[in-house]
C-alpha cells in the first residue's frame, strides 16, 4: 500500500513507453483493448464501449478453462488523456465490486498510470488482493506493456515490502540470488559469479529427479540501485552454448532487464523485460511468443519464492 492511500484502497503504477494518447487510445478503443484487457490466457468480447462521463462498457470475459465473466463498467469521470473513474466488476444483475480511479500522466515520450480500487472496507481489500494475485490479475498491465512495445516482448511485474537498496543486494548478489532464483523445484548453484558490467556468471540448476541445467549471464549494464541489464544464454557444463534442454526452437541468447522502482521506504516494484537477442528465426521467435504464459508461471514461482525469502531475512 502506498504511504498516501487508504486502508480499504489498492493502489498501482505502471511506467508504459509510449506516449499518452497511444496508452489511451490502447485503453478506450474497443479493437484495441480486447488484445490485453486480463489476466494472461482470458480473451474478451466488447458488446458497447462508450468511454465518456456516464457511459459504460459492457463485455464478456472468457476464461482459459471456458468460463464466462460478464461485466458492465460505468464510468463516472472521463478526461480525455488524463484521468477516469469507473465502477468495476458489477452487470445488471449485482452491484460493481470497487470503484477504480485511473490518472495518466506523459514525460519524456513515456506514460505514468497510477491506479487507485477502492473498496468499502480494508478486509475488502485484503482479501481482493489475495483474489487478484491468485487470478495472476496484475499481468493485465504486463500485457499491456507487451501490446505498446513496438517489438515482441514479455513483461512481468511485482512489488515487494522490501527498500530499493536490499532489492538491488538480493539481485546483484549471488548468495542471495541463488536461494531464489531458481524456478519452483530447482535449485541452483554458481560455479563462478562476477556480477559487473563485462562480467558474467555461470551457473548450474539441479531439479528432480537430478535434473541439471547450465546457463551463463553476462551483465551488460548496471545503474545501482536501479537497472540491471544482462544476457543469458544455455550452456554444457563446459559453458559451450546449447539449447534449452525442453525446447529446441526456444531462442539462442535472451536479453534481460530488470528495473527497481522505489514505491515508499520499504517498497519496490520490480518490472523484468524480456526479449529476443540477437539472431533468431521466425519458429524461435514465435516459441518465445507462444511460451509467455508459461514464462509468467515460471517467474511468479521465483517471485513467490523471493517474497518468502525477504521475509524471512527480517
Amino acid at each position: 500500500m502506498s504511504a498516501k492511500n487508504k486502508p480499504n484502497e489498492i493502489y498501482l503504477n505502471r511506467i508504459f513507453n509510449a506516449p499518452v494518447k497511444t496508452v489511451w487510445d490502447a485503453w478506450t478503443d474497443p479493437k484495441q483493448v480486447g488484445k490485453w484487457w486480463g489476466p494472461r490466457g482470458y480473451t474478451i468480447t466488447t458488446h458497447s464501449m462508450n468511454v465518456k462521463t456516464g457511459g459504460t462498457w459492457s463485455y464478456i470475459m472468457h476464461g482459459p478453462n471456458g468460463e464466462e465473466h460478464h461485466n458492465k463498467t460505468i464510468f463516472l469521470e472521463v478526461e480525455k488523456y488524463s484521468r477516469m473513474v469507473y465502477d468495476h466488476g458489477g452487470n445488471d444483475d449485482r452491484p460493481p465490486v470497487f470503484r477504480v480511479t485511473v490518472n495518466f500522466s506523459e514525460s519524456a515520450g513515456k506514460t505514468k498510470m497510477e491506479m487507485t480500487m477502492a473498496l468499502p472496507t480494508a478486509e475488502a481489500a485484503t482479501e481482493i488482493k489475495k483474489f487478484i494475485k491468485k487470478a495472476s490479475g496484475d499481468s493485465t498491465w504486463d500485457r499491456l506493456a507487451e501490446y505498446l512495445s513496438p517489438n515482441d516482448r514479455f513483461f512481468i511485474n511485482r512489488s515487494f515490502d522490501a527498500p530499493l537498496e536490499k532489492m538491488f543486494q538480493v539481485w546483484t548478489d549471488p548468495t542471495h540470488l541463488s536461494l531464489w532464483l531458481p524456478p519452483s523445484g530447482f535449485t541452483m548453484q554458481f560455479l563462478r559469479a562476477d556480477i559487473k558490467v563485462g562480467g558474467s556468471t555461470f551457473y548450474c540448476m539441479t531439479g528432480e529427479p537430478g535434473t541439471k541445467m547450465y546457463g551463463k549471464a553476462t551483465y551488460k549494464e548496471i545503474i545501482k540501485p536501479n537497472r540491471i541489464v544482462y544476457t543469458q544464454v544455455f550452456c554444457d557444463e563446459n559453458e559451450k552454448i546449447t539449447r534449452h534442454p525442453a525446447a529446441p526452437t526456444w531462442p539462442e541468447t535472451m536479453l534481460t532487464t530488470v528495473t527497481l522502482c522505489e514505491e515508499g521506504p520499504n517498497r519496490t516494484r520490480v518490472t523484468i523485460e524480456w526479449e529476443v537477442a540477437g539472431e533468431a528465426t521466425a519458429i524461435e521467435r514465435e516459441t518465445f511468443h507462444k511460451a509467455k504464459p508459461g514464462m509468467t508461471q515460471g517467474w511468479t514461482g521465483s517471485f513467490d519464492k523471493l517474497e518468502d525469502y525477504l521475509r524471512n531475512q527480517k
